[in-house]
C-alpha cells in the first residue's frame, strides 16, 4: 500500500469502477436500513447478522459449517474447526465494543482482537503482539510472500496513522484497505484472516455506513468463494491501480451480498418465520 500522497485512501476512491461500487454499496445499505422491520426489531437483525458473519469468516478460515450447526453449538473447544468457529464468534461479539479505541489507537484494537481470537490456544508470549523475526505464521488460505517483522512493524504504524488521521475516503475504500493490508502483513502468528475481516467490520460500523452492524461483509466474502477471495486479494498485493480497484470492488460486492442476507432476515421476521 502506497502512502506517498497526502490522502492515499481518498485517491483510491477515484480508481476505475470504484466510485460505482461505492455508490452501489451505499444504495444497498440504505435500502436495508429503510426496511420496516428495522424500526422495531433491529436488534434481532443485528444478532442474526453477527451469527451469519461469523459463520462466513470461519468458512474462509477453513471451518465451513452449516449455519444451524453454528447456532446450535455451545462448546467450541476441542477440534480445530470448532476453535476457528468459536474464535470468529468471539471476534464478532467484540467488534462493536472497540470503536472508540479504534479511532485513537488501531494497534491496541488489533492486539485485543488477536487476544480474543487466540482464546488461550496460542502461547502467551505470542498473543496480542506482532510476530518477531523468525516466528512461524499459521494462516490457512493466504499463501502470498510473508513480509519480514521489520516491514510489518513499519506498515502497521503507517496504517495506524492513516486511520487516526481520517480523511475523505469512502468507508468501503478504507475498510477494503484495512482488510487487505492485514491479510498481506499477517502480523500475528495465527488468526490473521479472522482479525482482518473483523477489522473490516469495525471500519464499516465506525464510519457510519453500517452503524447497527447489519451488513456482514463476511457473508459475501464466503459466498463469492475462497478462490475469488484469494484472486481479488492478489490484486491488492500486486499494488497496481487495476489490482487495487478489483479488491475494493470485490469487498463492495461482499457488503452487498451481506445486505441481501440481512434483507432476507428482515423479510423472514416480517412474515413471522424467524
Amino acid at each position: 500500500m502506497s502512502t506517498t500522497a497526502s490522502d492515499p485512501l481518498a485517491a483510491l476512491g477515484s480508481l476505475p469502477g470504484v466510485p460505482d461500487a461505492v455508490d452501489s454499496v451505499r444504495k444497498a445499505v440504505d435500502r436495508v436500513y429503510g426496511h420496516r422491520v428495522m424500526r422495531r426489531r433491529s436488534n434481532e437483525v443485528t444478532a442474526e447478522a453477527a451469527l451469519r458473519g461469523s459463520r462466513g469468516s470461519a468458512a474462509l478460515a477453513g471451518a465451513d459449517w452449516n449455519l444451524e450447526e453454528v447456532r446450535r453449538r455451545t462448546d467450541f473447544s476441542g477440534e480445530d474447526e470448532a476453535r476457528v468457529v468459536g474464535a470468529a464468534l468471539r471476534l464478532t461479539a467484540e467488534a462493536g465494543q472497540l470503536l472508540s479505541i479504534w479511532r485513537q489507537s488501531p494497534l491496541r484494537v488489533l492486539a485485543r482482537l488477536h487476544l480474543v481470537a487466540a482464546g488461550g490456544a496460542t502461547p502467551d508470549d505470542a498473543v496480542g503482539r506482532p510476530r518477531l523475526a523468525g516466528e512461524r505464521v499459521d494462516e490457512p488460505l493466504i499463501e502470498a510472500p510473508l513480509p519480514g517483522a521489520e516491514e510489518v512493524a513499519g506498515r502497521l504504524e503507517g496504517l495506524s496513522r492513516l486511520i487516526i488521521a481520517g480523511g475523505s475516503a469512502p468507508a468501503l475504500v478504507t475498510a477494503a484497505v484495512v482488510h487487505g493490508e492485514l491479510l498481506a502483513l499477517r502480523p500475528f502468528g495465527s488468526h490473521n484472516g479472522l482479525v482482518a475481516r473483523t477489522a473490516e467490520r469495525i471500519v464499516l460500523i465506525g464510519s457510519g455506513l453500517d452503524p447497527k452492524s447489519i451488513c456482514p461483509a463476511e457473508v459475501g466474502h464466503a459466498e463469492q468463494g475462497r478462490a475469488a477471495y484469494v484472486a481479488a486479494f492478489e490484486g491488492y498485493t500486486a499494488g497496481t491501480p487495476e489490482g487495487m480497484a478489483a479488491w475494493i470492488i470485490h469487498c463492495g460486492r461482499s457488503i452487498e451480498l451481506g445486505v441481501r442476507e440481512s434483507t432476507a432476515v428482515c423479510e423472514a421476521l416480517q412474515r413471522g418465520a424467524a
